[in-house]
């Protein structure tokens, strides 16, 4: 297709064509300027990735200081075939930014580069910096069992949109992305640009004056347990990763984005205030940041892809699907080696030098970069052995003993449904007891989810009305993650964060062996999971303690506004400013834009924001930072409004989370509701899973509320495990009958496409 008329393509072809070594716009080879910046921005972004790569293990590796902006980052790092997608995508951005800046230097004027390629340079530069690849979807045909097992990344779900849902790809923009430039520069990257006459407030000073909270003031919520907030945090791991740049240099100009506070690509740090009481006095004035990395086909290299000019977009390494890619991986690779494939009973491996009371642990990863370890050198004075970070499906399994937690759990839920399985049916062979198992942890997760999680989240009314019955699966529906979903609201239960990891013994009192730890000692800690009792400890707080309430007064606690991932003395990353930050990063629109999307009233002025937040000294404090209510980020402005009936967010998170959440199980070929996913019999046990269920199967814990979530002080409602029903895998038993098999009652065998 013509990318722009042919008389402008013409002529700006002529401008690139006094650049190259030979040839005119009418050749059809690709002129020798448009493969030297190929080869130049893959020379640029190699150094760039192997600076950063050495800096890096340079830095773990050492004794003494772990920054937190190196937590961060090593956190958010893509691996396997995300940072293929990442390398790409970076490959791409810096071939155009090298055209475009050699052409503006030879004629002194700002030209696009993708106005001055023809077609086939586009196609070239696709195939040599590899987001050709990338966006290719594959041959569903050549995959087995489709209509049977998900493929680890979801590819293939969508039989008609190989990619829809699959990890790898870009998040969905529901509605189009607000960067400075209309491209890729976040909001507040070119100082003094006024919004609304005003210039946006830094993110940390907007943290300092709305989110801060003293720990004296945390207020427990009444009705949910502490397992509200793990719980969706769990969840969330399943839904969305975004890596950051694996460069901490600039490609441009070759700033360490470490050691400097200017902004260039990929470096975005955040501005302190002057008058911020915990900057030191000889402390730089930014907090390191790296931004998000980019998705292939998207800014201006979206001509390229047969589009137009458009918002740089984001990478999602995970599937959009509640398929419990957190255990399981959300790729291949990943998954293979996370399997114990030493012998033919389906189970997930798991380590071979510790135990939990003669139960499983997490396998322990190979890569030694010693974050975990350090924190031990630091904050373990017991002298006990040192112990590497565990490896799961998901890259942030250390991120907090809460969340390691409950890896532990369904890792040693897989196991045991595998091996009841194996006893029902000892001619399945390996693969068939892994994906079966799969499948139901699968189903049980969405059963959870949409049964006994998010109607305390998103309340009643929304429940009721997007999340109610099962409409059946629609192929038209696309189930891919929302950049707003991830990017802001599903940030909420940040605000639902207790200042402790409660610790309690048998009979739900303070263990005094291993007592409760303040959140920040609890980061990149699988030491205290290996040696200070186990996951039980943590798995009673989650079920005897209450969640924080978020209160517009009292939103973060200091464990992650002060302290996030501060193992020292020296300065702390900050939850509150990275979520801003995070925001205008991938380019969100702001509260109002929002508010409209839902349907929901538009604020003009403090009187109606007050309106709509029930509190006019926090509108008028929001308008003080933000000059109008159209300039507010989007979570600063959701994460204050008051709760909707029956749930724990405001009108605007309800309205993105329950969109999102509609839009998974309307657009999954493979819900456990659809028609051929299941027997009846298998949907009708399946259907008594609860969470307590589970916890009871694994751990030493025999007393439990009917529901994880609900808040029962002193245990009051609390019963003992005997009385929760199980769930039956007798339907899942197969007959055999002269080398041929059938499950029971399997009397569906197409999977409905429409």
């Amino acid at each position: 297709m013509n990318l722009l008329p042919s008389v402008v393509t013409l002529g700006l072809c002529c401008v690139l064509s006094s650049l190259s070594v030979s040839g005119s716009e009418e050749n059809s080879s690709i002129r020798p300027f448009i493969l030297d910046a190929i080869k130049e921005a893959k020379q640029v972004v190699d150094d760039s990735y192997l600076y950063s790569r050495q800096k890096s293990l340079e830095r773990v590796r050492r004794d003494d200081f772990i920054k937190p902006s190196d937590i961060l980052r090593l956190l958010k790092q893509p691996k396997r075939k995300a940072r293929d997608a990442v390398r790409a995508a970076d490959y791409l951005e810096q071939t155009l930014r090298i055209i475009s800046e050699k052409s503006h230097h030879a004629h002194k004027r700002s030209i696009n580069a993708t106005a001055l390629l023809t077609q086939e340079e586009l196609n070239t530069i696709k195939k040599l910096t590899g987001c050709a690849a990338q966006t290719q979807p594959p041959p569903c045909r050549t995959l087995p069992d489709l209509n049977k097992y998900r493929t680890a990344s979801s590819v293939c779900n969508n039989q008609l949109n190989p990619l829809r849902g699959a990890s790898n790809i870009a998040f969905a923009r529901w509605l189009p992305s607000n960067y400075e430039d209309n491209i890729s520069q976040p909001q507040g990257w070119n100082t003094g640009k006024l919004y609304n006459g005003v210039v946006l407030p830094l993110v940390r000073e907007v943290s300092n004056r709305i989110f801060s909270t003293q720990d004296q003031n945390v207020v427990g919520d009444s009705q949910y347990t502490f397992f509200i907030t793990f719980f969706g945090q769990w969840n969330d791991h399943d839904l969305s990763f975004t890596p950051v740049s694996p460069s901490i240099r600039s490609f441009s100009n070759g700033i360490s984005c470490d050691e400097s506070c200017e902004r260039s690509e990929p470096c975005f740090p955040i501005q302190i205030p002057r008058d911020d009481p915990r900057l030191p006095s000889n402390a730089k004035s930014c907090l390191p940041v790296f931004r998000s990395a980019p998705a292939c086909g998207s800014g201006t290299g979206a001509y390229m892809f047969g589009g137009v000019p458009q918002g740089r977009e984001q990478i999602n390494t995970l599937t959009s699907f509640l398929d419990v890619g957190q255990l399981y991986g959300s790729e291949d690779g990943l998954a293979q080696e996370l399997r114990n494939l030493s012998n033919d009973e389906g189970l997930m491996r798991v380590n071979d030098k510790f135990q939990d009371n003669g139960r499983e642990l997490l396998p322990f990863t190979k890569v030694d970069t010693k974050i975990c370890s350090t924190r031990n050198r630091i904050l373990n004075t017991t002298g006990l052995e040192e112990v590497p970070c565990f490896i799961a499906g998901d890259a942030r399994v250390d991120e907090n003993i809460a969340l390691t937690s409950l890896h532990t759990l369904f890792l040693r839920e897989h196991n045991r449904i595998a091996r009841a399985l194996r006893r029902l049916n000892p001619h399945w062979t390996s693969e068939q007891l892994y994906q079966e198992t799969r499948k139901i942890l699968g189903a049980f997760h969405q059963i959870i989810v949409f049964r006994d999680y998010l109607p305390h989240i998103v309340g009643t009314e929304a429940a009721r009305r997007q999340l109610g019955r099962y409409p059946g699966y629609n192929p038209n529906v696309d189930p891919t993650i929302s950049n707003v979903f991830a990017t802001a609201a599903y940030r909420f239960a940040h605000a639902t964060l207790q200042p402790l990891i409660f610790r309690l013994d048998e009979n739900f009192q303070e263990n005094r062996q291993f007592p409760s730890v303040p959140l920040h000692t609890a980061f990149f800690t699988p030491w205290r999971i290996v040696f200070e009792g186990g996951i039980d400890p943590q798995i009673r707080g989650l079920i005897s303690r209450p969640a924080k309430l978020n209160k517009q007064d009292a939103i973060l606690v200091n464990a992650v506004r002060e302290k996030l991932f501060a193992f020292t003395s020296k300065i702390a990353q900050d939850l509150g400013s990275l979520n801003l930050q995070r925001g205008r990063d991938h380019g969100q629109p702001g509260y109002n834009a929002w508010r409209r999307f839902c349907g929901l009233s538009t604020p003009r002025n403090v009187n109606e924001l007050a309106s709509v937040l029930n509190n006019t000294v926090l509108a008028s404090k929001l308008l003080q930072l933000y000059g109008s209510p159209d300039n507010i980020d989007l979570w600063a402005g959701g994460i204050a409004e008051p709760f909707v009936a029956g749930g724990r967010v405001g009108p605007v998170f309800s309205c993105i989370i329950a969109t999102q959440f509609q839009k998974i199980r309307q657009g999954d070929r493979l819900w456990w509701e659809n028609s051929g996913v299941f027997t009846p019999a298998q949907r009708a046990s399946l259907s008594k899973v609860s969470l307590s269920r589970i916890v009871c199967d694994n751990t030493g814990i025999s007393r439990v509320p009917r529901n994880a979530f609900l808040f029962s002080p002193n245990q009051a409602n609390f019963i003992n495990c005997r009385s929760i029903q199980k769930v039956d895998l007798s339907p899942w038993k197969e007959t055999v009958t002269r080398g041929v098999s059938s499950e029971s009652e399997s009397d569906e065998n197409e999977i409905n496409e429409e």
